[in-house]
């Protein structure tokens, strides 16, 4: 094994970090690579870092699953050297044409410009469209549908589509002999470790939640569809390894049926309340609200927008059954942060939840009024019409947030 080395474009060693593949499998390696700084992805935090997952397969016809993103380039290129020289592979495989999976196909390209790349429909189109500049006239790419299969030696790929899971030219990959389904952004999550394997990671279902509620809560249905396909099919799993975070092994089929339960918006017993506050008053009814839902035996959780991870509230705003929201009044409209959240909420589209809107004002109100707007407009339900305070809650305003917190607990256990 080459250690304290790096590779060029080119693929020349040079002195540097150690580089490793991990074989997953026999002749199957994970040779990604780890984004221990990775902060923020697509505007959702990522306090835990990310992976990039690349697979590549030793056989009749080298294949490789997927690259990674543009600047680790190196990285990748040289962990495959480790295993074989890069110019030998044959087949490059393209589930998903964005950036963080294809990015450093224009640079693998260089090295097997006679490579063959396999990818859907739409993922021909989007790779032709991205890369023009980049010398794709001369890339052979095959375009593959649903069950498709090629012979790659002793093992055989089958293709999958699973349009808009989450863009409209993903699909997944099967390498059958070894029920490895190479998932792309379906069933991962962003963590950076050094381990490989989700049974070596604690807490990596929660990761995965939050993981599906930020990027794929608004594709349910197609969740839906994608379980009873490959139920049609009657594919077997030993191991499900998706482009971002760790690989499942240990009974994969449980985060399957997770996406099940999560696309169904199973929604727990529970209060989410979501708020901001400028001078304290609607944070002081926010708490109020709280011990209401608390004194009624249901849970709850209290998130201030500016203290919390945006991306774990929806999370927990996935989970939650009722969501109260609360706002101070900032130039007879709604605070910023409220808007950007109900922004963010309104493209991921949770479902089945009932809304409730509180707020406080000054010299003028409109933050309730308006937040009310923005959730019946979306298609939100909205259980009774919003609560507001002028200047402070006093204690008959404090004993109104009570009750309506245990209206909103009843709603809850309902």
């Amino acid at each position: 094994m080459l250690r304290n080395s790096e590779c060029r474009l080119d693929g020349e060693m040079q002195l540097g970090n150690e580089i490793q593949p991990i074989e997953i499998a026999e002749g199957v390696y994970w040779v990604g690579v780890v984004d221990w700084n990775l902060r923020d992805f697509h505007g959702y935090e990522t306090p835990k870092g990310g992976t990039y997952n690349s697979y590549l397969i030793i056989d009749e016809k080298i294949t490789l699953i997927d690259t990674v993103k543009g600047p680790f380039f190196d990285e990748m290129i040289g962990r495959i050297s480790q295993i074989v020289d890069p110019a030998k592979i044959d087949y490059i495989v393209s589930n998903h044409v964005e950036m963080d999976h294809s990015s450093s196909l224009p640079a693998i390209m260089q090295v097997v410009p006679k490579a063959k790349i396999f990818s859907s429909a739409k993922g021909k189109k989007g790779l032709l469209e991205h890369y023009r500049e980049m010398g794709f006239q001369n890339w052979d790419i095959e375009v593959v549908k649903t069950g498709d299969e090629i012979s790659i030696g002793k093992k055989t790929l089958q293709f999958i589509e699973v349009v808009m899971l989450h863009w409209p030219d993903s699909m997944h990959t099967y390498l059958k002999e070894d029920k490895i389904l190479f998932s792309n952004d379906a069933f991962g999550q962003h963590i950076a470790t050094s381990e490989r394997f989700e049974d070596q990671v604690e807490g990596v279902m929660e990761d995965a939640e939050i993981y599906y509620a930020n990027i794929l809560m608004p594709f349910g249905k197609q969740v839906l569809t994608y379980a009873e396909k490959i139920k049609q099919m009657g594919l077997k799993f030993d191991m499900i390894a998706p482009a971002h975070g760790v690989i499942w092994r240990k009974e994969p089929e449980r985060i399957i049926e997770a996406y099940v339960k999560w696309a169904n918006a199973e929604a727990k017993q529970s209060v989410l309340i979501i708020y901001d506050t400028m001078w304290g008053s609607t944070e002081i009814m926010a708490k109020e609200i709280l011990y209401g839902v608390e004194s009624a035996g249901v849970d709850v959780k209290l998130r201030n927008l500016r203290k919390n991870d945006w991306s774990k509230m929806v999370k927990e705003l996935m989970d939650a059954s009722v969501v109260a929201i609360g706002s101070p009044t900032q130039n007879n409209g709604m605070f910023f942060t409220i808007a950007g959240f109900l922004s963010y909420m309104k493209g991921l589209r949770p479902k089945g939840k009932k809304f409730f809107v509180f707020g406080s004002y000054g010299w003028g109100g409109g933050a309730v009024k308006g937040i009310e707007k923005e959730l019946t407009e979306s298609g939100f339900e909205i259980v009774e019409p919003g609560f507001q305070v002028n200047f402070k809650p006093f204690e008959e305003d404090r004993e109104k947030c009570r009750e309506i917190g245990s209206r909103l607990a009843s709603l809850a256990k309902k």
